[in-house]
């Protein structure tokens, strides 16, 4: 169930950027109240899997994985490119997120 909840909330801070973006720096209400709202949710379900999980653990998988989920859309909606640096940063963050995940005592399984 931790995982749930951070999975959750990661794409709440995911829907909350992408909506940051398209608020045009607040000047748009609609994507405006959606940034206030889903960060609210993203920190909220956050909060419930530091319960369970460390929050430098959490703090990392929920950082790293936003990271990666906004690049994509940064990508597909928006037409932002990465370079290959970018890319493969953001590999290192996946395999640095895999290696929590897979082998760490500290994260529960």
């Amino acid at each position: 169930m931790p995982y749930l909840y951070l999975i959750a909330a990661i794409i709440a801070e995911t829907i909350g950027t992408t909506a940051l973006q398209a608020s045009q720096q607040f000047t748009r209400l609609w994507p405006s109240v959606t940034v206030v709202l889903a960060y609210g949710v993203s920190f909220y379900l956050l909060g419930m899997a530091l319960k369970y999980i460390p929050v430098g653990v959490a703090y990392a998988i929920w950082s790293g994985l936003g990271i990666v989920f906004i690049a994509l859309i940064g990508l597909v909606i928006f037409g932002q490119r990465l370079d290959w640096p970018a890319i493969l940063g953001m590999a290192m963050i996946l395999g640095g997120i895999l290696v929590i995940h897979l082998l760490s005592d500290t994260a529960p399984h």
